[in-house]
């Protein structure tokens, strides 16, 4: 009997150890790995980081906009530029000389300054750039820099060995907002789309509001494992901002 008992309590401890040591694994404290004036890169997973730069604007102040780094085998993609070509040669430096990596793509979500304002910079460097149809149509009428390459609703990239996805779902914000996933990490990239806890509405000058709730909708749909939501502005979460921006522009 006695042996039995040892038997049950090693294997409990065991057990314990096992389920600690794996949650230590899942779970990743952020923290941030360069700060300046014009730019901040944190690390919110293994091999994801938000880049966040800053946009003066007259209806609400100085904003900070979010973008994402996704990484693998020195290699990475970026999810939206900086605001303007400075930040963006800031970044592009922090990620050849710091991380060691090779840019493999940027990809603006839709044609606002916040996405592209520092698109010149990657393009100067040959950094291929990839946007939906709509964006590089809608960058050309507002003579902002244009992406080099275009897709039509759905594209899939390579970074390392790992896929990158980004697709159109609707409008919303814009009628050319996208969306991006990275699938090994269940990372989204929302955009402008997404808003974060508590936000309000924002700037809704290219807005469809009507459609803003039933493209969200589809997103959650898709993507139901996801377990970190980046959006444009603010801070990150989980699918619970997905919920939030459903319920903040559903219409009756």
């Amino acid at each position: 009997m006695n042996i039995f008992i040892k038997t049950l309590f090693i294997i409990l401890c065991f057990t314990i150890f096992s389920s600690c040591s794996s949650q230590k694994k899942i779970d990743f404290k952020p923290k941030g790995i360069y700060k300046t004036n014009d730019l901040v890169v944190t690390q919110i997973s293994e091999n994801a980081f938000t880049h966040i730069s800053y946009l003066q604007t007259n209806d609400f102040g100085n904003v900070p906009c979010n973008g994402l780094i996704v990484r693998d085998n020195n290699e990475v993609i970026i999810f939206d530029s900086p605001t303007n070509d400075k930040s963006a040669e800031e970044l592009i430096k922090w990620v050849k000389e710091t991380l060691n990596c090779k840019i493999n793509a940027i990809i603006p979500t839709h044609f606002h300054d916040d996405c592209l304002g520092g698109l010149k910079a990657f393009n100067n460097h040959n950094i291929p750039s990839y946007a939906y149809f709509k964006t590089i149509e809608l960058a050309r009428e507002n003579k902002y820099e244009i992406p080099k390459n275009s897709f039509d609703n759905s594209i899939t990239l390579k970074v390392g060995t790992k896929n990158v996805s980004v697709k159109f779902f609707g409008e919303g914000h814009t009628k050319d907002n996208v969306v991006g996933y990275f699938p090994s990490e269940n990372i989204m990239f929302g955009g402008c789309l997404i808003k974060e806890l508590n936000a309000g509405k924002g700037y809704l000058g290219d807005a469809n509001i009507a459609e803003w709730s039933n493209t969200v909708e589809k997103v959650k749909m898709e993507y139901l494992n996801v377990k970190i939501v980046v959006p444009g502005h603010g801070e990150y979460g989980n699918s619970e901002i997905l919920d939030y921006t459903i319920k903040l522009f559903k219409t009756e």
